[in-house]
């Protein structure tokens, strides 16, 4: 027979959740946690979400916008860094996450960061542009070294050189290239080779090492240096594939220091043989000139003999001749275009003259007259025409006429009221009456009314 199970506590979800993260953020304190930044996100809010791994395992991470703000640089994917957070659970997916207090580069990722920053404020500024960059010397009278004096790159540079070019003077500028004092030592040694005037051309060299190894290169104050020397120079700092910031504002650089020996001196058995390959066009073109000379003074030899000054005299004089003619030629065929110009100008004169536009003029005037005659008779007959049409209408609608026909106008004599009834006056009103022909002015007697009204 079954027994009764217990009355159960069911947590939900969210509960549990809820108590899960209640438990962890009160079980552990702010933590340091190192790893490499991965998937990255970066919304429009201003949050950063991203994990933290290691070589074994990840945990997700927040970082939220009032935090990052206080960040001193722009966290990447990639990149190594140690964060201050606290142990928390996002309860809508119940995923373990740390919310980041605090975040700052890890070892090398931080000279790395500082190396980036630093490139781009100097390239900005233009220490890296080409046209500031100073030729360097094809045959240097000296060469200046600065680098350390038990190191690779000083035996390396001085075995090409006497390889390449024997019997060229080289200084050495001695000076530590790693450590906390070795970017001042550097710029010493920099200042003063530069001050000396010793060499043409320095070199600034360093075996390889890890970027660590090479910070001294990448320090602010020898870039600087190295962009207010008067002495070209060639940075030669590490392996092919190290860059520091000391390669980007030198005036060239060399991918390690046995480069730079080769290009700071000419290679004796190549300027040899261009010495010697010269010399033979040289020769080529010494004889060539000789012969081209020789010819010269031959043809001058013989126009000398055709220029005897009796044969230049005849050819003077012919040449004397054959311009007279011309002259003449000339100057008759000036003669007939001037003549012709004046004739023309005459034909032009006589149809401009006073004369011709008097004429011109006057026939003008003798038109305008017969049109304007015609013009004021056309006028006339029209005008008469409408003042007797305008008569006829006139006529026919006068009260002359009407006055004529037996009619009369009466009207109140005082007033000048036209009277059209009998109750406009009274008795004893004085009237005025307008015939056809005079005005009569009566008194009324008496009043008839109108049976009609």
């Amino acid at each position: 027979m079954q027994s009764t199970p217990p009355s159960r506590d069911v947590y939900s979800v969210s509960r549990l959740n809820a108590e899960i993260r209640a438990v962890l953020e009160g079980s552990f304190p702010l933590v340091w946690v190192e790893g490499e930044i991965s998937n990255l996100a970066q919304p429009r809010s201003g949050h950063s979400y991203f994990s933290l791994k290691d070589a074994h395992a990840q945990v997700r991470c927040a970082l939220f916008r009032n935090r990052r703000r206080l960040l001193r640089f722009q966290p990447r994917e990639g990149d190594r860094v140690v964060v201050w957070a606290r142990v928390s659970l996002y309860e809508a997916r119940g995923d373990f996450q740390l919310i980041v207090e605090q975040m700052e580069p890890a070892g090398e990722g931080e000279l790395l960061r500082a190396f980036q920053e630093l490139k781009a404020k100097l390239e900005k500024e233009g220490l890296f542009d080409s046209g500031r960059k100073k030729p360097i010397p094809p045959f240097p009278r000296c060469v200046g070294v600065v680098t350390s004096p038990t190191g690779a790159a000083i035996r390396d540079i001085l075995q090409v050189m006497r390889r390449r070019w024997p019997g060229l003077p080289v200084i050495l500028y001695p000076t530590r290239v790693q450590g906390e004092e070795a970017p001042r030592e550097i710029v010493e040694a920099l200042r003063l080779a530069d001050a000396r005037g010793e060499c043409d051309l320095i070199i600034l060299a360093r075996g390889g090492g890890s970027l660590e190894d090479l910070s001294a290169f990448n320090d602010e104050r020898l870039a600087r240096t190295i962009a207010q020397l008067e002495t070209p120079l060639i940075s030669a700092i590490g392996h092919e594939t190290d860059f520091t910031i000391a390669d980007f504002v030198a005036d060239r650089r060399a991918p390690t220091p046995s480069a730079a020996a080769e290009l700071a001196t000419p290679d004796r058995d190549e300027v040899r043989d261009r010495l010697g390959r010269q010399a033979r066009r040289l020769a080529r073109a010494i004889g060539q000139q000789l012969q081209k000379e020789r010819s010269r003074l031959e043809h001058t030899a013989h126009k000398l003999h055709l220029l005897h000054p009796r044969r230049r005299m005849e050819q003077q004089q012919q040449k004397v001749d054959e311009l007279s003619q011309r002259l003449e030629r000339e100057i008759r065929q000036l003669l007939q275009r001037r003549r012709q110009r004046l004739q023309l100008a005459q034909e032009r004169l006589r149809a401009h003259g006073p004369t011709a536009k008097m004429a011109l003029l006057t026939r003008d005037l003798e038109s305008g007259r017969r049109r304007l005659r015609d013009a004021i008779g056309n006028r006339l007959a029209r005008e008469r025409e409408r003042l007797a049409l305008l008569s006829r209408t006139l006529n026919g609608v006068s009260p002359l006429q009407t006055l004529a026909r037996g009619y009369s106008i009466t009207s109140d004599a005082r007033s000048g009221e036209i009277l059209t009834r009998a109750d406009q006056v009274k008795p004893g009103t004085p009237i005025h009456t307008r015939l056809a022909k005079g005005t009569l002015l009566s008194v009324v007697e008496e009043i008839q009314p109108d049976d009609g009204d």
